[in-house]
């Protein structure tokens, strides 16, 4: 493999691993939202309006910006039924066929969230609630997050193909 591919795919697979290891903490930022409000709400009779919309970006936030560090770490849900018996080099030859139906998938979410993102910037879109927050971090967070996904399905690709002509990227 060329120089620049096996410094793509390590530059990648690094940035994924940082960010997919940080954003496990946001369980635990969502968790402590939540336990806060239940609190409020059920100990001290003053329930917040914005802990279960703020559980609900920090979730989002943790799908997406994971989701990267979940392809990269092979823990994603795939139907194993065929692919189990399939040798290294057809696994990674099922891998390369079926990150083509991603990298389109991944793209038209792509092209839709720039979409959306630029249409919350430029209208500074709230959401209609009692708190009324604006949807724009989420959705900038959204961008980043798909951006970082194809960007790892790129590196897994190349190092699919790599295993197929017998010189794996470690």
């Amino acid at each position: 493999m060329p120089k620049i591919i096996i410094a793509y795919v390590k530059y990648v697979d690094y940035v994924t691993d940082k960010l997919g290891k940080s954003c496990m903490y946001l369980v635990l930022i969502m968790i402590a939202i939540l336990l806060l409000n239940a609190i409020t709400r059920n100990v001290i009779n003053y329930p917040l309006s914005w802990c279960i919309q703020m559980a609900q970006f920090t979730m989002t936030a943790y799908y997406f910006l994971g989701g990267a560090y979940t392809l990269k770490s092979d823990d994603h849900v795939r139907m194993d039924l065929i692919y189990d018996n399939l040798s290294e080099k057809g696994k990674a030859k099922m891998d390369m066929f079926t990150s083509t139906f991603l990298m389109t998938y991944l793209i038209c979410l792509l092209i839709g969230s720039i979409s959306s993102a630029a249409y919350s910037i430029k209208y500074n879109q709230k959401l209609f609630s009692q708190w009324n927050p604006s949807v724009v971090p989420i959705k900038v967070i959204m961008v980043i997050g798909i951006s970082l996904m194809i960007l790892q399905v790129i590196s897994l690709f190349f190092k699919d193909y790599a295993k197929v002509k017998g010189k794996p990227i470690t």
